[in-house]
């Protein structure tokens, strides 16, 4: 099948926080299918932080974007041709071929996932990437344990959203996140079970996090660092435990400013600082989807998106997932006819 479609490419490194200038939507003629390959197109589009350090030139777990280049992230898309014999026509595929209307996809690298039994955006949110970070960042790297008091900041985001609910579902003494407004911190409280929240912009957060635990902490799931990462080792208590999952905090900085931590309590109160990749923990996918599957076919689950229109929107809705305008999954909607 010849098709001509659009996507995103890579064109300017930004300094800070990506403008317009860093992108360009292009038109391109996609190559005939090869053995093992499918052709998609894509529903609905994923933005996330970890684009962002790939836009710099420095070595980071992935490679950064070349000058030119398509950019890439998570997508769901409908199979439009295959020469792949596990995957049919018309099946849904989770897949890293994004900001882009349609991609050519190797089956190998993707994965079929229930087509209509949910939406398909929530493969990119509560059942995909943000949700499986959060799972394997509480119970693998932090190692939660039913009654645990858990820390979440970033709270109100894609993946801090799922790590609170899913310490309050375990078993968790006490949970409390940290978000940027009143507005998301009532989120967290009123519509996500968090047992309080605070607004990281009304003070110190050092101070919020000792009044919120006045008995200390056991778990720290950590999206923020900076002065959170220093507030935590300060109100965590012996043999607590931080799983790092980023420092968006860091990510449109020019300067990086480094925050200090308490590198003598790190050892005498024997706490463990982890930072863990999802990716590195596909052997928990199973477990993943059966239990975070049951949650939200009970109805235990609460999932928000914020959901931006069409190809052109990639860009602002990026921008608006690395400065806090989202609250839960940023989404970008491509099809009116999808489920």
């Amino acid at each position: 099948m010849s098709l001509t479609t659009r996507e995103w490419r890579f064109v300017q490194r930004p300094v800070g926080l990506p403008g317009p200038e860093t992108y360009q939507l292009v038109e391109r003629d996609l190559p005939p299918l090869q053995p093992g390959q499918c052709l998609v197109r894509n529903l609905v589009l994923s933005v996330d932080p970890y684009t962002r350090p790939r836009m710099d030139d420095v070595p980071s777990y992935a490679p950064p974007f070349e000058l030119g280049e398509a950019m890439t992230g998570g997508a769901v898309g409908e199979v439009i041709e295959t020469r792949s014999a596990e995957v049919p026509l018309g099946a849904w595929l989770v897949h890293q071929a994004g900001w882009r209307e349609h991609a050519v996809v190797e089956a190998k690298a993707a994965r079929v996932v229930d087509k209509g039994r949910y939406p398909s955006s929530y493969y990119l949110g509560v059942l995909g990437g943000p949700a499986f970070a959060a799972f394997v960042g509480l119970f693998r790297t932090a190692g939660f344990e039913p009654g645990d008091s858990v820390f979440v900041s970033g709270a109100a985001g894609a993946v801090g959203s799922m790590a609170g609910q899913f310490a309050s579902l375990a078993g968790a003494k006490r949970v409390v996140g940290s978000a940027g407004s009143a507005e998301k911190t009532k989120y967290l409280v009123d519509e996500l079970g968090y047992d309080a929240a605070f607004n990281y912009k009304d003070g110190p957060v050092l101070q919020q996090l000792q009044s919120a635990f006045p008995d200390g902490l056991d778990v720290f799931f950590d999206n923020v660092g900076s002065d959170h990462l220093a507030a935590a080792v300060e109100v965590l208590n012996e043999f607590g435990r931080v799983a790092v999952c980023g420092t968006i905090s860091a990510y449109n900085a020019s300067e990086h400013r480094a925050v200090p931590v308490n590198a003598f309590k790190i050892v005498t109160k024997r706490l463990r600082l982890q930072g863990f990749l999802a990716f590195d923990h596909e052997d928990l996918r199973e477990d993943f989807d059966s239990r975070v599957g049951t949650w939200l076919e009970n109805g235990q689950l609460t999932y928000r998106e914020t959901i931006s229109q069409g190809i052109e929107a990639v860009p602002a809705a990026f921008t608006g997932m690395l400065t806090g305008t989202n609250t839960g999954k940023a989404i970008i909607r491509l099809a009116d006819d999808q489920v």
